[in-house]
């Protein structure tokens, strides 16, 4: 059709760039699932005559792209193009801007035909399936070849001038990182071996799991790293994944450090097509050059991914244009914005909200747009772990080579086990059954009666509820399975909803939505159950009852996560053992193990070890005099401020009261439950250059980790608790799992997580090469040899314990 091709584009790609128009809207609307939309394509072509072509591929040349795709189907005898659609519902509440989609890709899909075939003119067809009933809607236009010509070379012109300024910018920003420059005069100890140990992963597109402690510069000393290697082994894009808030601010002012965010970026438009980046095959991180080397500017667009309820304008408004002015013709207003957030390209919360708040567009969904369009995403390790994850879609749908940074690793086996696992509650069941419509009595009152033979079957009568442990359970069952009935009646209940608000959406309250959230969830992971996965039932009482399908072997889910992407850094100062995280994670079997030896002596961090103190359930009033007296005792031989670990927040609110009436003069603050972000900073404001006190905390909790309190801010930390999970039927469940499956039920299940925390907790005493401090460790079970064994090989531990007992015993950690 015209000039040769220098660019390639998928008809998809090319009218969601092009073609949207009007409103964003993300009012619920049941939609079928991937697996019902496969099927409804399949049906729509089954239902058709001999000779009917089914998924016909495509490909053209116009206005120097290449567009290839593949149409859904052709009746040659008709000379008919069909587009299908399936949908819930009726179908005159699909958004206009749906609607103009459609049709684009219609056109598209029916220019590339005609060109192919040399048809004078074709029928286009929009074939919509509504999956419950199987009902086709049928809307047809007779369009002329040289107007469909016209239309697919518009939409190519418009996305040309973008893909030219893309490739662009990839040859300006694979020349600026090929002389990227190390920000510092030199590398911290154990830094460069961290540096070369990640260059080498990418090099050879290898997942590297390396354990490097604190205060070395981990986030600089990936991200470097990485960075140069994009040019040299062709990364497309980096995704730098973190457990929580923090640790996306530290990647960030790392990022500034090397050159990102500095200035604007020169605008696009000049410069040679750009190259993969092909270079240097060697494994070896290529030599830094001189701080003055710096880039003024680098150009790397970075984006910050932020949740939803912390980036929308207008909380409580419903995400439609009838609702929030950012939605209404957000669409229209959308090509502006993006432009301008790339031309910025320095793409934090706060600069990502300015660009969309100027442009008049939803923050949040800007943000997801741009995540296809940046060289490096900061977000929450859920952007790629996740069962429905926007990066590694994005990463699959272009397949982009993608390199991984995973900060504070040792945290990801159980946030993967969270977003692997569900849950549902039987009083939200009884709840909606008050008040939902009448069409939805049968489907509810089944899955009811269903709630109440499994509480029956699984022994969990109110006369059996007699105990209430520590975590307020009254009773408990881990089941043999699934409970098939329960499942069936669940997808029943399921469907019936789904059904429902596609006829009445007006009726879809939080309340059902949640009910129908759960139970999605809650199936879709039942069609995956397996021995990485249990089913539990606990009971709060009468009517309270909570069913779990509760992961325990992330590694089946994540494997594949790992394997999308071209190199994983999995980075933490508490990985090992190495085995724990290369089984639980379902890592590559040639993943690389790095320990990176720590900067710091043993001369700057004074262990002690309390053995006389135990701090099991059954001990735990008897332990308190001890405790209070320890950290007095401390405190008045070097006033400061300190941290003091407890397993509970029972156990910590113990040891405070007995320890502010014993000793009123020394200040105390302590965590609580469920402290919100302004009570995290105050709780750590308290810790001061020059004050003291001590503060109470959780171990494993918001304080334990991921929080830096350098120099006299923290000069010492006790931890009276060995971090071990409860002794309870779960953990006893999940030891025998991971017994059967790894021969490793004790420790994985027990040791390893407990012993990850005190690690942990104990690493916020020394942050840098000044630091000096102490460290108070209160549980005889520290004296056997598995659990010192394990500690980091600078403590210097006092005395030699000879007792090598397991940490574990039938009276719970």
């Amino acid at each position: 059709m015209s000039e040769a091709p220098c660019h390639r584009v998928a008809v998809r790609t090319l009218c969601d760039f092009t073609a949207r128009e009007g409103d964003l809207d993300h009012r619920f609307t049941p939609a079928p699932s991937a697996e019902e939309g496969i099927a409804g394509h399949a049906e729509v072509a089954r239902r058709r005559r001999e000779g009917y072509e089914h998924e016909v591929a495509l490909s053209g040349e116009i206005e120097g792209l290449s567009v290839s795709g593949r149409a859904d189907g052709y009746d040659p005898e008709a000379h008919c193009l069909e587009e299908v659609k399936t949908h819930r519902g009726d179908l005159v509440r699909m958004a206009d801007n749906q609607r103009a989609l459609h049709w684009a890709q219609a056109k598209a899909y029916g220019a590339l035909l005609c060109a192919e075939r040399n048809l004078p003119d074709i029928t286009l067809a929009l074939v919509y399936l509504e999956v419950g009933s199987g009902r086709e809607t049928r809307l047809e236009q007779r369009v002329e070849a040289a107007e469909l010509e016209v239309f697919l070379a518009s939409l190519c012109r418009r996305y040309r001038a973008w893909a030219k300024q893309e490739a662009c910018h990839r040859e300006r920003r694979d020349v600026a990182l090929r002389g990227l420059a190390f920000p510092h005069a030199d590398f911290r100890p154990g830094q460069r071996a961290l540096a070369e140990g990640a260059y080498k992963a990418v090099a050879t597109g290898r997942c590297l799991l390396t354990q490097a402690p604190t205060g070395i510069g981990k986030t600089l000393g990936t991200l470097f790293p990485l960075l140069t290697a994009m040019p040299r082994h062709g990364l497309d894009r980096l995704a730098y994944l973190t457990m929580k808030t923090p640790g996306r601010a530290l990647a960030l002012e790392a990022l500034r450090q090397l050159g990102a965010g500095s200035s604007a970026e020169p605008a696009a438009g000049s410069g040679a097509e750009p190259g993969a980046g092909s270079g240097d095959e060697g494994g070896a991180l290529p030599d830094e050059k001189a701080p003055g080397e710096v880039p003024e500017r680098l150009p790397l667009r970075v984006l910050e991914l932020t949740a939803r309820e912390k980036a929308c304008e207008y909380p409580g408004r419903a995400c439609h244009g009838e609702a929030c002015p950012l939605a209404a013709g957000f669409y229209d207003r959308l090509p502006a914005a993006r432009q301008a957030a790339v031309d910025l390209g320095w793409l934090d919360r706060e600069s990502l909200r300015r660009v969309a708040v100027e442009h008049g567009v939803c923050p949040y969904y800007l943000g997801q747009e741009l995540a296809r369009w940046c060289d490096l995403v900061v977000g929450d390790v859920n952007h790629w772990f996740d069962a429905n994850a926007l990066l590694h879609g994005l990463a699959k749908a272009n397949r982009w080579r993608v390199g991984l940074l995973v900060d504070e690793a040792h945290n990801l086996v159980e946030r993967a086990r969270g977003m692997y696992s569900a849950e549902l509650d039987q009083r939200r069941l009884a709840r909606l059954r008050r008040s939902a419509a009448p069409a939805l009595a049968r489907p509810l009152g089944r899955l009811a009666r269903q709630w109440q033979a499994l509480v029956r079957e699984a022994g969990l009568a109110e006369a059996d509820a007699r105990k209430t442990g520590e975590a307020g359970r009254l009773a408990y069952r881990v089941l043999d399975g699934l409970p098939d009935a329960m499942v069936g009646a669940l997808q029943g209940a399921a469907s019936a909803i789904t059904d429902h608000l596609g006829e009445h959406p007006e009726q879809a309250s939080p309340e059902l939505q949640e009910l129908l959230f759960e139970a999605l969830t809650f199936t879709r992971l039942a069609e995956t159950f397996g021995d990485h996965s249990l089913c539990d039932l606990a009971r709060h009482g009468r009517g309270r009852a909570v069913l779990g399908l509760r992961n325990l072997v992330p590694a089946d889910f994540l494997a594949p996560r790992f394997r999308a992407a071209h190199a994983a850094v999995l980075f933490s100062a508490t990985l090992a053992p190495p085995g724990y995280h290369r089984d639980l994670l379902g890592l590559p079997a040639k993943t690389v193990w790095q320990s990176v030896a720590s900067p710091f002596a043993a001369e700057q961090l004074e262990v002690r070890l309390r053995t006389d103190i135990s701090t099991r359930l059954r001990d735990r009033e008897a332990s308190v005099a001890p405790i209070v007296a320890q950290l007095a005792d401390q405190y008045r031989r070097r006033p400061g401020h300190y941290l003091a670990f407890f397993s509970s927040f029972a156990y910590l609110e113990r040891a405070r009261s007995a320890f502010a009436e014993a000793h009123p003069s020394i200040p105390v603050w302590a965590q609580v439950r469920g402290m919100g972000e302004p009570d995290r900073d105050a709780f750590l404001a308290r810790f001061t250059s020059g004050g003291a006190g001590i503060g109470f905390a959780v171990l494993g909790g918001a304080f334990a980790e991921g929080i830096d309190l350098p120099g006299e801010r923290l000069i010492g930390a006790f931890i009276a608790t060995l971090g071990l999970p409860p002794f309870d039927d779960f953990n006893e469940a999940l030891k025998a799992r991971l017994q059967a499956r790894f021969g490793c039920g004790d420790d994985y299940a027990y040791r390893i997580p407990g012993l990850i925390k005190v690690v942990q907790a104990a690493g916020r005493v020394i942050r840098g090469p000044e630091d000096r401090g102490t460290l108070v460790l209160m549980d005889d079970r520290f004296a056997h040899r598995e659990v010192w064994s394990r500690l980091p090989d600078w403590w210097r531990l006092p005395g030699t314990p000879a007792d090598p007992g397991s940490p574990t015993d039938t009276t719970g950690p």
